[in-house]
């Protein structure tokens, strides 16, 4: 995550509005909504409830989950669907319990569970969304936290796209005794986790019925998070007003409208902010933060995706 910050040049936003002051309606059409997706469902029938709920056009979830599994599943709403993209690559966390098929050694158990963290192979379950075969993934924590008999309690943080039941077989095959995953549930996608504004389907609803029958939208702006929530963990740049208009027009963003920017690499994701702190668009850095910082000259970011319309504002 950036944390070094450049500033160019000082200024004050006029263009947009900030997220905080977006009405209940425009937050319906452009946010994110932190659903606890119960067991059953597919991740797609989550996202289809919450656009029925909602009555939107489009709806759209990030990374898909087993319907045997529960937890976050951050949902884009309506224009907001695309960014859901930023979060299917992003790093997820996951709380579940493993069955071991015959007692181990909790210190053999232990050591077979570190060979596992780091850069691993693996080969996706027969039912999988993705083509079966060897991939390469990272597995930054692998954690015990409760040995019960053969049941283990464990917590996993790991790139995206690794299959957790996968991982609780072969580590059955490589202490020779056989394991499976009985019950899982992520905490975390990206920069939403459990603690962040989490609401059940039933609890959207409830609040959508409060905001259209009882003009209360209390309930309902605790649901509805601004998209710009989900860059928690992408590097920003701030623009003046007058690159606003050219990014809206379909230019690239170029040095002289930069105000301030994170540091970042070369070829980077950047999130294009106003100061305002709305989100304008997305693109890939052309430059890096400390060339953009120290030159005039020069298109600082390509645009790959605008989100902000001048003509509704």
């Amino acid at each position: 995550m950036p944390t070094q910050l450049f500033i160019k040049k000082k200024a004050i936003g006029i263009i947009g509005k900030s997220p905080a002051e977006r009405t209940t309606a425009e937050l319906i059409n452009s946010s994110i909504v932190n659903i606890d997706k119960p067991k059953g469902p597919t991740s797609h029938q989550v996202s289809a409830y919450v656009q029925a709920i909602l009555n939107i056009k489009k709806s759209g979830h990030s990374g898909t989950l087993d319907p045997k599994v529960t937890g976050v599943q951050p949902i884009g709403l309506d224009k907001a669907t695309r960014i859901t993209e930023f979060l299917l690559t992003a790093p997820k966390e996951y709380v579940g319990i493993m069955h071991l098929h015959k007692p181990v050694e909790e210190s053999t158990l232990r050591e077979a569970v570190n060979g596992f963290i780091g850069k691993i192979r693996q080969l996706p379950p027969i039912k999988s969304a993705v083509k079966r075969e060897l991939r390469t993934r990272e597995i930054y924590e692998f954690e015990l936290l409760e040995i019960k008999k053969q049941d283990v309690l464990f917590r996993v943080k790991c790139q995206a796209g690794t299959y957790i039941r996968k991982i609780c077989h072969d580590l059955g095959q490589e202490l020779k005794i056989g394991a499976h995953m009985a019950e899982l549930r992520r905490t975390q996608a990206g920069p939403f986790t459990e603690k962040d504004n989490l609401v059940t389907l039933n609890d959207l609803d409830d609040a959508y019925h409060f905001y259209i029958e009882e003009h209360n939208d209390k309930f309902l702006r605790h649901c509805l998070q601004p998209i710009e929530n989900a860059l928690k963990y992408v590097a920003k740049c701030w623009v003046l007003d007058t690159a606003i208009v050219s990014i809206t027009h379909g230019r690239d963003l170029a040095i002289p409208g930069v105000c301030k920017l994170e540091n970042f690499k070369k070829e980077e994701a950047v999130a294009i902010m106003s100061l305002k702190g709305e989100l304008v668009a997305i693109g890939e850095a052309k430059m890096s933060a400390v060339e953009i910082n120290t030159q005039e000259r020069g298109i600082a970011v390509k645009v790959k995706k605008v989100f902000m319309n001048l003509c509704e504002d």
